[in-house]
């Protein structure tokens, strides 16, 4: 097999740009994506500088010399500059030096475009501070930018009457909450309620998923930048500044790195911020809430976060119970979600059968209310008279997986089994059951378990069904 061949197929088809340079900033080895993130041909670029390929950046900005004088790599870098066609482009990019014992001999640069994301970003941020003066025309959502009230939290449970009430009670406060609750179990629903709820209303709510930009971009889009900071970087509010005398919160905490969790730390503390790149602070009047579905003792043993970060946001702490803890709800989120979709899809169903409801009572809801939501919208799909029923949910794959699952518990009770036998034997029941449903349909089986069609018939052979 021809291995290198195969590396070059692999590299002419990533989305990612790779150049090599020499220590002289000589072009060795030059790819570029499809996506002609330069505009500047692969072939021609060999043995040119750098410079005259990106005739916009020169010595003062240039991160690759950093590298190459400094020995140390720069690791996704948002730079902004216009390529050699005059588009404006936006990269993130890694540049890594190439060492030849302690000297540097040369640096290899991955780069990515993102353009279309910071087009995004800047445009949910006006849509942030427009949302602050103008509801929009369905009324969806508040003028400050929220969607969810107390009401919108839907459970007579104990559990849910307890965090009602600590909603309640702490709205008023000005400390940091910290919410922990599984995913689809209503984190951003608690949070919007507590801002609704507050003195701080009538301000801005503005929502973050750390997880969702890279760790550069967020520190700009948390703190703001000024004009000269980076290449391209312009007069910019980060959404701390935006969100002064309101609300902020931080979903997805643990995907910020410790570095940027410092900093966060320290605005927390002092009240004030600095953009990227600027010496003057600004005194900001935020109360943050941050929120993660993983338990956050865990996450800092793991080193995920920092401790001094923790303490200081876990002020007040939510914990959100999973819908498995609750299921005196479930009727109560049944009905709710029922005539929702009856308004949306202007439909006039009434409700589940009692076989279906059983059903609902004995899952184990992994995606909790959010995946009660989307069950119920998929059954709306099917159903055809006035009750939903177990017909109506034979296309979803929970009902192969929870009928698979009370045949395989009874199987390992009966048997002593290593992991490799059971967990064929789980398979070959989730297999068994999605036949079953399907009328011994390959296709429709392969599209409720989610895997191709090939992949069904081998395993099916596998285990002579």
């Amino acid at each position: 097999m021809n291995y290198k061949r195969i590396l070059e197929l692999m590299v002419k088809h990533l989305d990612e740009g790779i150049i090599v340079v020499d220590s002289n900033l000589k072009i060795l080895y030059f790819n570029e994506p499809s996506t002609n993130i330069t505009g500047f041909d692969s072939k021609k670029a060999i043995d040119k500088s750098i410079f005259q390929v990106f005739p916009n950046i020169d010595e003062n900005n240039s991160i690759f010399l950093n590298v190459i004088n400094t020995g140390k790599p720069i690791i996704e870098y948002v730079q902004e500059y216009k390529n050699c066609k005059g588009k404006n482009v936006t990269i993130v990019t890694s540049i890594i030096p190439i060492m030849d014992g302690n000297k540097v001999s040369g640096a290899i640069e991955i780069f990515k475009d993102i353009t279309r994301v910071m087009e995004l970003s800047d445009k949910v941020l006006v849509l942030q501070k427009a949302l602050y003066n103008n509801c929009n025309e369905e009324n969806r959502f508040l003028a400050n930018g929220t969607q969810y009230s107390l009401a919108d939290i839907i459970g007579d449970s104990l559990p849910m009457k307890q965090l009602k009430e600590k909603i309640c009670k702490v709205a008023f406060s000005n400390s940091p909450v910290f919410v922990f609750g599984e995913t689809g179990t209503g984190k951003e629903l608690v949070v919007q309620s507590l801002h609704n709820l507050s003195n701080r209303r009538d301000k801005l709510f503005i929502a973050q998923n750390c997880g969702a930009l890279p760790e550069n971009l967020l520190e700009s889009i948390l703190f703001g930048t000024v004009q000269g900071s980076f290449t391209g970087a312009k007069d910019k509010q980060g959404i701390f500044e935006l969100a002064d005398g309101g609300t902020l919160f931080l979903d997805e905490l643990n995907a910020m790195n410790l570095g940027l969790q410092a900093k966060l730390l320290r605005v927390i503390e002092d009240g004030v911020v600095r953009r990227v790149g600027s010496t003057k602070t600004k005194i900001v009047d935020v109360r943050i809430i941050t929120a993660s579905n993983i338990n956050p003792e865990k996450l800092v043993e793991e080193g995920k976060l920092r401790e001094d970060l923790y303490y200081r946001l876990n002020v007040i702490y939510f914990h959100i119970p999973p819908l498995r803890e609750r299921k005196e709800d479930i009727p109560i989120l049944v009905d709710h979600f029922i005539k929702s979709y009856n308004r949306k899809m202007k439909m006039f169903v009434k409700g589940v059968d009692g076989e279906v409801m059983n059903y609902f009572h004995k899952n184990y809801w992994p995606g909790n209310v959010r995946e009660l939501q989307n069950t119920i919208e998929s059954a709306m799909n099917f159903v055809e008279g006035k009750y939903i029923t177990m017909e109506d949910l034979q296309e979803h794959s929970l009902c192969f997986k929870n009928r698979s699952k009370k045949r395989f518990e009874k199987y390992i009770e009966k048997e002593e089994v290593g992991l490799k036998e059971a967990v064929e034997e789980y398979e070959k029941q989730i297999i068994k059951a999605a036949l079953k449903e399907s009328e011994q349909n390959c296709t429709k089986a392969a599209r409720a378990l989610k895997v191709p069609k090939q992949t069904l018939h081998g395993k099916i052979k596998r285990y002579g069904l």
